[in-house]
């Protein structure tokens, strides 16, 4: 039985709906599949918009044959259709987490720094496509970070701990690993013992972030190692400077999955779930029958679409001078198919002079401005889905048609204008947002892609006291 919210569903739940209706679509997971299943992993990638920023040649001259070896192993067992269904995303729109550095696995080799294999987010202003990029990065920190805002992995997101996001021979354990929405804290325990491992260490104190401005401080305890490990808070409240230097548990173990909310909640079925995703679920208890047994639902394939489809075997139809009129795509153009193509010539000669349209004109002036599917674009466009975009404007209008003015032109321009700036920023020609040069008069930094430099934890107590007072004056400048 489905879950029923008390007042209304949840925003955040909503806007979940709509990533896994447009974020993955089905083409992109059969094709990346079908790829990674002969052992074509760039090819995956390449189905799955996942860039590859380096070659397994120079890694092998560079780092040798055993971790290259070990790196291309993970490689193949690389499902990029998955990460991106798991990957962190943002509100209202549910695109991709900007600027992030996400380490997905570490190699550790005898006398060199470890290296991680790290996936990355483009910023805000260039992540037009929704592209992320594979990608490696030295703990040495001896080679320059590049051009990415973020180049170091992001402590609050790391799937190098929660392998089955991604690995496809691991995707089974992700039920055990993702809770219940009614005890998410069940499994810390557990997580934080895996983190604190990977850091070292066998018990020790760590963080929890619980909300945007709330954070907690758990110790991962036991009496000795025969007894299993516990969560207690901390005995001392500890200075901030500890805190913030504590490990944190990543995200992916803290919230729940939102696979699981929207089963619950009625809001998607199984076979709307990813493969891996749904087989996981159904293997460990987590799909609910009613969701399992549930209608077919839209899939997020480019061929679907919202509203009925237009084509020659069912038409629209319109009234027209007293008659129902038909409208339909003919020679791949939107057409008003009752009337002969002398009269349409002599109808369109009048409304370019200034006269009144036929009905059947203004139908087809108003599919090709605002169509009922304009919402299902912009979501596709939104999430980087343009072969579905164009599909879906294709079956509308038909693949010969020459858009008119209007939102859905402005949007598919819009689009195509930031896949540039995409493409600007992934050369490293343009590494920052090109408005951030208009800076404000007389900053020597304007145009030189440096940033005005500002206060933060490292800047020295007595600084940050004398400039956050309010008895400091304010009409002067401070240098």
């Amino acid at each position: 039985m489905a879950h029923l919210f008390a007042n209304e569903i949840p925003t955040r739940l909503l806007m979940w709906q709509r990533v896994r209706e447009y974020a993955v679509p089905l083409s992109m997971i059969e094709t990346a599949t079908a790829r990674r299943a002969v052992g074509d992993w760039a090819g995956a990638c390449a189905a799955a918009r996942l860039d590859v920023g380096f070659g397994l040649r120079a890694v092998r001259d560079r780092h040798g044959t055993d971790l290259t070896n070990r790196l291309r192993a993970d490689l193949r067992r690389l499902a990029p259709d998955l990460l991106r269904w798991h990957m962190p995303r943002i509100a209202p729109d549910g695109r991709l987490r900007h600027g992030l550095t996400i380490s997905l696995a570490r190699y550790r080799s005898s006398g060199a720094a470890p290296l991680h294999l790290v996936v990355r987010t483009p910023p805000g202003w260039a992540d037009a496509g929704q592209r992320m990029v594979l990608n490696l990065w030295e703990e040495s920190g001896h080679r320059p970070p590049g051009h990415h805002p973020h180049p170091h992995p992001d402590r609050r997101f790391r799937l190098d701990l929660h392998r089955h996001l991604w690995d496809a021979e691991r995707s089974g354990e992700l039920f055990r690993r993702c809770g219940t929405p009614d005890r998410p804290q069940g499994r810390w325990a557990a997580e934080a013992e895996l983190l604190l491992r990977s850091e070292g260490r066998a018990r020790g104190a760590f963080t929890v972030r619980l909300g945007a401005r709330s954070r907690t401080v758990l110790e991962l305890f036991a009496p000795d190692d025969s007894h299993v490990p516990a969560l207690r808070p901390v005995r001392e409240a500890l200075p901030p400077q500890e805190v913030a230097a504590l490990p944190v548990l990543p995200e992916a173990a803290v919230r729940v999955l939102p696979d699981l909310e929207l089963l619950r909640a009625g809001l998607i079925t199984a076979d709307r779930l990813h493969p891996l995703v749904a087989a996981a679920l159904r293997k460990g208890g987590g799909v609910p029958v009613a969701a399992a047994a549930g209608p077919a639902v839209h899939t997020g394939s480019p061929a679907a679409t919202v509203g009925p489809a237009v084509d020659t075997s069912d038409p629209h139809r319109v009234e027209c001078r007293g008659e129902v009129h038909r409208i339909a795509l003919r020679d791949g153009v939107l057409t008003a198919v009752d009337h002969d193509p002398a009269q349409l010539r002599r109808e369109k000669l009048l409304v370019a002079l200034g006269g009144p349209a036929l009905p059947c004109l203004r139908a087809i002036d108003a599919v090709h401005r605002s169509p009922e599917a304009l919402p299902a674009v912009r979501e596709r466009l939104c999430h980087g889905d343009v072969a579905g975009a164009l599909d879906v404007v294709e079956g509308l209008l038909g693949p010969g048609a020459v858009l008119r003015d209007g939102p859905l032109r402005d949007e598919l321009e819009s689009a195509a204008a930031r896949r540039i700036d995409h493409g600007l920023f992934r050369s490293g020609l343009v590494s920052v947002h090109p408005a951030a040069g208009a800076a404000e008069a007389g900053d020597t930094t304007a145009g030189t892609g440096r940033r005005r430099p500002r206060l933060d934890r490292a800047a020295p107590a007595a600084l940050r006291q004398k400039l956050s007072s309010r008895a400091r004056p304010r009409n002067g400048l401070t240098r």
